[in-house]
């Protein structure tokens, strides 16, 4: 099993324009991502995956500069980048990572390789609080190269092409899609956000005291107040 994590970054966001490059605690966005996923103990590479589009420029030169490779593909079918960006590759599964989650942490990236390496699945996810208790932004997804081959042929909706696994939800008799727990059932909310999808998300991060090595379990202190 050779993984990679893709992350899908762009600047063009509409709820929060130009979002990537926004300074959390002195750090862009796009740097809390990746020096994050970088924790990962079980990713062979990391790649980031952002539309060929000139405004993007700016957040390659960006990324190269952290020493991070760059796939610039099609703004509007992401999952023609995803593809693109490892078909000439060996690697054998890819972890989606979302830019929308800048406290994603390498240990949960790492459970979740774990977990589907022991579990008979196409699919599986800890990103969202979907059936699991994890809070929303720690995780990611995984599938196998096979199956993104699979998806980028058999898609044909603009939906599934700009959100490059609702394929395998809006087809869910077709996969086996599995989930798991927190194994730190101090990490079991999900009544905890911790993406960044507007500017009141922003302004949530940006008022708390926290660095880009805080732990899944420091940040849930400090986000996990019962309200």
């Amino acid at each position: 099993m050779k993984t990679v994590a893709i992350i899908q970054a762009r600047l063009g966001s509409t709820r929060l324009p130009y979002k990537m490059m926004l300074s959390l605690h002195g750090k862009p966005l796009i740097e809390w991502v990746i020096k994050r996923v970088q924790k990962s103990k079980k990713l062979d590479d990391i790649v980031v995956a952002i539309p060929i589009s000139q405004e993007n420029d700016i957040l390659e030169n960006y990324i190269n500069k952290l020493g991070i490779k760059v796939f610039r593909g099609s703004e509007s079918n992401v999952l023609d980048r995803f593809y693109k960006a490892v078909k000439d590759t060996d690697f054998t599964h890819i972890v989606r990572v979302c830019a929308d989650n800048p406290l994603i942490y390498g240990n949960e990236i790492d459970n979740l390789i774990e977990f589907y390496a022991d579990n008979s699945c196409d699919y599986a996810y800890n990103h969202i609080p979907k059936d699991n208790l994890y809070p929303d932004g720690l995780g990611a997804e995984i599938i196998s190269f096979e199956l993104l081959k699979f998806l980028n042929e058999n898609a044909v909706l603009q939906h599934h092409k700009e959100h490059c696994l609702s394929y395998i939800w809006d087809n869910k008799e077709k996969f086996t899609i599995k989930t798991f727990d927190p194994p730190n059932k101090k990490l079991h909310r999900v009544d905890v956000k911790l993406d960044v999808d507007t500017f009141d998300d922003y302004y949530k991060l940006s008022m708390k005291n926290f660095d880009i090595n805080t732990s899944s379990e420091e940040l849930i202190k400090l986000f996990g107040e019962i309200k």
